[in-house]
């Protein structure tokens, strides 16, 4: 397959779609790790066709849904100093936090720009010699080396006003973390394919060894989760707890070398929060010491204490795939991406924006 509509080709879903019911005898509980393979899953009407065969749990791969409230709150308040730029990616500018967002900073005169690139906020800093440009940078491993790669540049140019708010986390210790949960009733993972591609699949295998569940990497289109589904039934039926790449076209077993070894000399790992899960042990990545002078919390030191997420918002249990979001009171009401309560009402990725745009309101499911 060499083209996009290839992945969309309506008899190849419905052959794969006839595939799985064949082969399942009952009904398995499988979590899709990716806020992408979310919203193609829900989008695509995959949930409903695959009703007896496959209750799908929503992951807490969404990079702006994880991100720590407290987080939000640093971005902001940075933000709103008069010798701050503040460079970040579209959907992070409207992801609230306990006073507001990024737009609402904004608003208040705040100098808050949306990017494309972390190399578009080293440009911008380069350009703005008199200001301190900030950029705030979340995301898993797959954004992670091209912040590194800013950070890298900076300081290779002598770029003194650039500085990067981290919030980058790894996804192996929140799938531990599910896994450990004394609730937990995934049975398989569909792995996601863009942080695979990166880091590669041996992560996996460590986990897979660890609690004997199995692992699909698949990608993004609905013939990519419908094949990944078909091999994650299929290993479930047969009992067997293995890795399986069917993401070829991306993903290699040791993932993107090059951009690991630029990670690799920007960022280590450390322990971070999460929202939804809170601090897990190795559950992010931190900058090195050598780089520590373009570390944003650093360079401003908090002035806010931290505060806690809305008591009616329950993104928390969300995230880690125990609700769906339509059994949250407040999910089209109170919580819409006009006015959202929780991060994953606004993310291009989040499970409720995905259940809000594709009206899945009162559709029967099973918590965990």
């Amino acid at each position: 397959m060499k083209y996009l509509d290839e992945y969309r080709d309506p008899q190849a879903a419905r052959q794969l779609v006839a595939a799985i019911r064949q082969r399942s005898t009952r009904t398995w509980r499988v979590m899709e790790i990716c806020g992408g393979q979310t919203h193609t899953l829900i989008r695509s009407g995959i949930d409903r066709v695959l009703v007896e065969q496959v209750d799908p749990i929503h992951g807490p791969g969404c990079p702006v849904c994880v991100t720590p409230l407290e987080k939000i709150d640093r971005a902001r308040e940075i933000a709103l100093r008069e010798d701050v730029i503040l460079a970040t990616f579209g959907d992070m500018m409207r992801v609230p936090g306990s006073k507001g967002d990024l737009l609402r900073a904004r608003a208040q005169g705040a100098d808050v720009r949306m990017v494309y690139s972390p190399t578009d906020a080293l440009k911008l800093a380069a350009d703005h010699p008199h200001k301190q440009v900030v950029f705030f940078g979340v995301g898993f491993e797959t954004t992670a080396p091209a912040n590194a790669m800013a950070l890298w540049l900076a300081r290779q140019q002598d770029i003194a006003n650039f500085s990067v708010l981290v919030s980058h986390v790894r996804v192996p210790p929140a799938v531990e973390a599910i896994l450990q949960d004394p609730e937990c009733q995934v049975e398989g993972f569909i792995a996601p394919g863009h942080v695979c591609t990166i880091m590669g699949c041996g992560e996996y295998e460590e986990l897979t060894e660890r609690y004997g569940v199995p692992f699909v990497v698949a990608g993004f289109e609905p013939l990519d989760l419908l094949k990944g589904l078909l091999t994650l039934v299929t290993l479930l039926e047969e009992g067997r707890a293995e890795v399986v790449n069917e993401y070829g076209r991306s993903v290699r077993p040791r993932g993107n070398e090059k951009a690991q070894e630029i990670l690799n000399q920007v960022m280590k790992v450390g322990d971070v929060p999460w929202r939804g899960l809170g601090v897990l042990p190795g559950g992010g990545l931190v900058l090195r010491e050598e780089f520590a002078l373009f570390d944003a919390e650093k360079r401003f030191p908090a002035i806010e204490p931290p505060t806690e997420e809305p008591s009616e918002c329950i993104a928390a249990q969300v995230l880690q795939g125990k609700k769906k979001p339509h059994q949250c009171a407040a999910f089209g009401k109170a919580c819409t991406p006009t006015h959202p309560l929780g991060a994953p009402m606004v993310s291009s990725e989040g499970a409720c924006a995905a259940y809000y745009s594709y009206q899945r309101y009162e559709e029967a499911s099973h918590a965990l």
